[in-house]
């Protein structure tokens, strides 16, 4: 199985969820190849936010290592699951599709917490800390459901 995990600028929230699904997977011995990219490029070639890091690094989960990239058409042949943040990437990613194909691989992630409800993963970038550590756990809740369908 491959996943992207795709926000606005691949600096924030997917690159936690890449490092926490990476993680995750490897405590439970799940085989799985995990990439982030963004839906603007903004912020290519960067390491994740400064506040994202830390907050991932307090809680055990190391993204030193990412940087950021865009996502390209490409992306639909190499993944299996594209995991979009909100409603907005969504809109950009499904607007590069080829075909139904591509967009049935497009989902947003909080779906695997709350089925159907199209619910967002808020984008911290503006706010304080509180907001980085609310999306942490909302994203480790999520991949956490996601990665029980391999059991």
């Amino acid at each position: 199985m491959k996943v992207l995990m795709i926000c606005l600028g691949n600096i924030c929230r997917s690159p936690v969820a890449e490092g926490l699904l990476k993680q995750r997977a490897e405590e439970l011995g799940i085989s799985i190849t995990v990439d982030s990219a963004g839906t603007s490029n903004y912020h290519i070639g960067e390491q994740p936010d400064s506040r994202s890091l830390a907050h991932a690094r307090a809680r055990g989960t190391d993204i030193s290592d990412l940087r950021g990239r865009q996502f390209t058409t490409d992306d639909f042949d190499a993944f299996d699951q594209l995991f979009v943040m909100d409603y907005s990437n969504y809109e950009n990613v499904v607007k590069l599709a080829r075909n139904e194909n591509d967009i049935n691989k497009v989902d947003l992630l909080l779906n695997q917490l709350y089925p159907g409800e199209n619910q967002s993963v808020p984008d911290p970038y503006f706010g304080g800390d509180e907001g980085f550590e609310q999306v942490y756990n909302l994203i480790d809740a999520a991949v956490t459901n996601y990665l029980k369908n391999f059991k």
